[in-house]
Formats: C-alpha cells, structure tokens, sequence
C-alpha cells in the first residue's frame, strides 16, 4: 500500500522516504481495543484505592445533611455503623474519621475534646475496629475541630501558632488514637516537626510496627475546604491559615515539606487538595519513589464537580471518573474522596 494510502497512522507522506518513518507517529494501534486501552493506564481505579471521610458529631443519634455536600451526612455514633454497613457489602474497604463537636462549649484553647475517651473520634474508632474488623481505620489527628479558636494548634498570645506546643498536643493526641487499635494515623496541622513527634512516641510506646503514619505533607492553603469547614465545624474564629498551610504557588516549599515528612518517618505521603496539585502529586511520587502517595479530592472539588453537573455542564459521573484517573495518572495511589459511595456502585456496572 502507498505511503499516501495509509490510514490510522497520520498521513506523513510529505517528506517520508520509506514506510519505516511512519512508525514513531502509529500511536492508534496500542489503544484501539477497550482491553488495550486499560493497558495503557498504569493505574486503574479500584475499589482498594478509595478512604471514604467520615464526619462523626457528638450528638449520638445526629444523622444530618451537609451544605454543599450532597449526599454526606454528619453522623453520631449510633448512626455510624448502620451507614457503613451498606457501603462495606458494596465493597467499602477504608474510612478516615473527622470528629465533630456541635457543643461549643465543649471546645477549649487546648482542644481537650480531640482526645476525650468519650468523644467522637474514640468512640467511632472503637465502633468501627468492633463492629467492621476488615475496614482499615484511618483517623485526622488536628485541634482545629476541637479548639475555640478553630486554628490548628496551640496559640501564643498574639494569635500566632506555637509549634513546639502543638507538636507536643498533636503528638499526643496521635497516640491516645493508636493505643485505641486503629491502623493508620493522620496529622493534617502542618505544624513543623509533628511526624517525627508522633513517630519518636508510637516507638516509645512498642507500637510504631503496628500504626501507618499518613502525613499531610503537602497540605496548600485553599479556598476548596469551606464545605469541610462546615461540616466539621472548624473555620477559625479570626485570620487565616496561611502562616502554616502551605501557600498555593510554593512548589519548592511543597517538595521540601514532601522530603521532610519522609525523613520524619512517614509511611506514606498526602498531597492536598488534589486536583489544583497534579503537580505536587507528580513531584511525591518523584520524592517518594518507594512510598505509596496519597491524594485528597477535597469538598470544595466535590462540591464544584456536582455544581457543574447540577447545572448541566457535564455528566456526573463522567467527569468524576476524570477527576479520579487524573489524580491517579499524576502519581497517586491513593485517593480520598467524598465520591467513595459513588465509586463502589460505578465500579460494579
């Protein structure tokens, strides 16, 4: 057949002295089959790969809707394993646990609440390890759901973080979690210094064999996390966030932090929130060639995903798929996501 003849390949007659050129440029014959085109994502999306956040109040029999967030609900803790259930016979295989206080007072510039034996973190821990011994028990280890001031450690006088203070809260609290029997720790404060902390005392206390240390490593200051802040109840009373979350242009500061949280002892690697950071995601998977890396869809992403879907822009599902298979081809192997529910139900049809 003619060189100007060929179809498939591009036509690249023009300057082609034999057939032998046109071989770089035939990329249609390696994805022209359903089957070769999975061949050629080096990552598939499984059911394994998803955390599904949980958001569990204080209220015991709360089952409530979130703003912004369609189809999550906040749930106290006799409400939690029913919810859960569903999605365990759907193939659910990971959770990761954010407490929620809706008594105020029971907040303080301490975030004494964080590590109650009686509050939502522990109890959920302690439900979920009886009750669902095949879910990996994830939990977010931050004072700003518990603190009266809503920001992520201890403060000094003038409003700003004290670090030292907040590695050593932080620290503590990681370890009240892990002594409860879940498997995976969470910090997501960006306090410098914290995984080493919780590292040094899951090891002082013989159980650092037994606790993954998911750091938030790369957590950027966004404005895609006010869904999260109010399900969680956790916007700060005053200022922001931005002298400790990570700002959104620091690609160098994101790789350093990357780096860090490696040296510290982390098991694996986050990067948030995920879609904005296809960049850092690519950059962990780089630094962290031998860690698994992490991705948070946050509920910001969510939350425009079913917007734009609402408003018939595109199709649910599909452009949840992209979202998700983006994240997973910048490097990810892990995804949290609110889509988790969706993702059970889409992957058996």
């Amino acid at each position: 057949m003619p060189a100007s003849q060929i179809v498939g390949c591009r036509n690249l007659n023009a300057g082609v002295d034999s057939l032998s050129d046109l071989i770089p440029g035939c990329l249609h014959s390696g994805f022209g089959h359903p089957l070769t085109r999975s061949w050629q994502s080096e990552r598939q999306i499984l059911k394994s790969s998803f955390i599904y956040p949980v958001f569990v109040s204080d209220i015991d029999d709360e089952e409530v809707s979130i703003p912004l967030l369609p189809d999550i609900p906040r749930l106290g803790i006799l409400k939690l394993a029913p919810h859960l259930q569903k999605l365990v016979e759907i193939g659910l295989r990971s959770v990761i646990i954010f407490g929620v206080l809706n008594d105020q007072t029971a907040k303080d510039s301490y975030g004494t609440a964080a590590d109650d034996p009686n509050g939502p973190v522990i109890k959920a821990i302690r439900t979920i390890r009886q009750q669902f011994p095949e879910l990996y028990v994830v939990a977010d280890v931050c004072l700003c759901e518990y603190s009266d001031h809503g920001h992520c450690g201890i403060l000094n006088e003038d409003g700003s973080i004290n670090n030292q203070a907040s590695v050593e809260r932080i620290s503590d609290i990681a370890i009240a979690y892990a002594r409860e029997g879940l498997h995976c720790l969470a910090p997501s404060d960006m306090n410098d210094g914290r995984i080493r902390a919780i590292k040094l005392k899951l090891l002082e206390a013989g159980i650092a064999h037994q606790i993954t240390l998911m750091a938030y490593s790369a957590k950027f200051s966004s404005c895609l996390y006010g869904p999260f802040r109010v399900a969680a109840g956790s916007t700060p009373s005053f200022g922001d966030r931005k002298a400790y979350q990570l700002p959104n242009e620091g690609r160098g500061l994101a790789r350093r932090a990357l780096a860090r949280d490696i040296r510290e002892g982390a098991d694996i690697i986050m990067v948030k929130p995920a879609g904005s950071c296809l960049d850092i995601v690519r950059s962990a998977k780089e630094i962290g060639q031998d860690l698994p890396v992490a991705a948070y869809q946050v509920s910001g992403e969510y939350a425009m995903i079913h917007a734009g879907a609402e408003a018939g822009i595109f199709d649910l599902k599909a452009s949840a798929f992209e979202s998700i298979e983006a994240i997973l081809r910048a490097g990810a192997t892990i995804v949290i996501s609110y889509f988790t529910p969706n993702f059970l139900r889409w992957l058996d049809e």
